[in-house]
């Protein structure tokens, strides 16, 4: 029997340590005391969401904590029964083991621990740009140089991978690592099948080794399927280290707790020796239990109802924008919550600035992130994973006091 659950009441999240409604700045942009008065704030920057989680994830803690210590421990088989059923159902891995899985204190850092083991410091480092903003900062802060490869839009709109320009760029600068991200943040985009072959064909000519961020592949709008990029050729398997977590699905960064899969025991070896240098590399018992509840039936169904409620939002967002928005360019999202606005066209018929724009939607309560720290120079990144109702709202103040008219008007 499918359970029924709640994606239309907005939570109260203020003093409940969550970052996107108490921070006084959203990814630099500063919020406190910039809303005008009448407008209360509508959070769509950072990416966690504005759901209350699963049910049966509250209910694995909540039976854990009634025992009354929490001493040292190791992982429960029950933790690996769970995350081998759920790549079964979810990915259609079916030769998963407990020897391949291994825990990372959170994807970013799984990412560094992978880079030291394939790569030299000050080494270089393919990566798509677009890019997420924590590659650009765990790369820098770590002593690794970023070589960009940009995605291109096809003439549907389309983003793709430039495979012309990411071998002129690996042969340059003599690359043998490069981070994934499937699906793409900040794009939305699901790759297919052949786009990860040929991608995994031309890391085996050069000897590259990936490092896969697949932490939104539960995340999926409409008929769109995930590819785990160790799937698509036995080389892929044995070169790639992938990264994944419950904690985009289910709403729970706050708890810590993220997991690698890796095949070859060559590199599963090192990795889990450089991820145990630091001594903080460890799992707290109650991430544990929040896994496994979340890892279940009742997840499943929560999962699928949030998809609905997502490709709703983003159905209409884009819809919005293509009738409503002139000059502001959107792809539809395959995947993740999160839209990504291309102002140019709005920017330069309006002579304005990306900054001024980013003040205007704040001004009016519509905290969004600034597309430029993802190296998309006009562009504007947008979190929907938030009941309808207030993202409908969110547009309407765009349309009304942002992108065709202004609070200056109004008064």
């Amino acid at each position: 029997m499918r359970m029924d659950f709640d994606f239309e009441t907005m939570m109260e999240r203020h003093g409940m340590d969550a970052m996107a409604v108490d921070a006084p700045t959203a990814g630099g942009l500063q919020v406190e005391g910039r809303v005008a008065e009448g407008f209360d704030r509508i959070p769509m920057w950072v990416a966690d969401m504005n759901f209350p989680t699963a049910p049966s994830i509250q209910q694995a803690m909540a039976e854990r904590i009634k025992h009354p210590a929490f001493g040292y421990f190791e992982p429960r088989q029950a933790y690996y029964d769970a995350i081998i059923r759920w790549q079964e159902a979810q990915n259609r891995v079916h030769d998963l083991t407990k020897e391949d899985i291994g825990y990372e204190n959170g994807v970013l850092g799984g990412v560094v621990s992978a880079l030291r083991v394939l790569c030299e410091q000050g080494g270089e480092v393919l990566v798509h740009t677009p890019v997420y903003i924590g590659f650009r900062y765990l790369l820098h802060q770590n002593g690794f140089h970023m070589v960009e490869s940009p995605l291109q839009k096809d003439q549907d709109g389309v983003w793709r991978m430039d495979l012309l320009d990411m071998e002129e760029k690996i042969r340059e600068h003599s690359i043998h690592a490069a981070i994934f991200c499937s699906p793409h943040n900040p794009t939305g985009r699901v790759w297919e099948p052949e786009e990860i072959k040929e991608m995994m064909a031309l890391f085996q000519k050069y000897d590259v080794y990936v490092i896969s961020d697949e932490i939104w592949s539960d995340l999926l709008l409409g008929d769109h399927i995930h590819i785990p990029t160790q799937s698509v050729s036995q080389d892929a398997r044995e070169r790639t280290v992938a990264l994944y977590a419950p904690s985009k699905t289910f709403n729970l960064a706050g708890l810590i707790g993220s997991y690698h899969i890796i095949y070859n025991k060559y590199l599963r070896d090192r990795i889990v020796r450089q991820s145990s240098l630091c001594c903080y590399n460890s799992m707290n018992v109650l991430s544990q239990h929040a896994l496994i509840g979340a890892y279940s039936e009742v997840g499943h169904q929560w999962l699928c109802a949030l998809r609905e409620v997502l490709a709703r939002n983003a159905e209409f967002a884009v819809h919005f924008c293509r009738e409503q928005l002139p000059g502001v360019e959107v792809t539809a999202p395959e995947g993740t919550y999160m839209l990504f606005l291309d102002c140019a066209g709005w920017l330069a018929a309006h002579g304005e600035t990306l900054d001024h724009l980013l003040e205007k939607g704040i001004r009016v309560g519509v905290i969004w992130q600034d597309g430029r720290l993802f190296r998309g120079e006009t562009h504007i990144r947008m979190n929907l994973a938030l009941p309808t109702h207030r993202v409908e709202e969110a547009f309407r103040r765009l349309d009304r006091y942002v992108f065709n008219g202004s609070l200056s008007e109004e008064g």
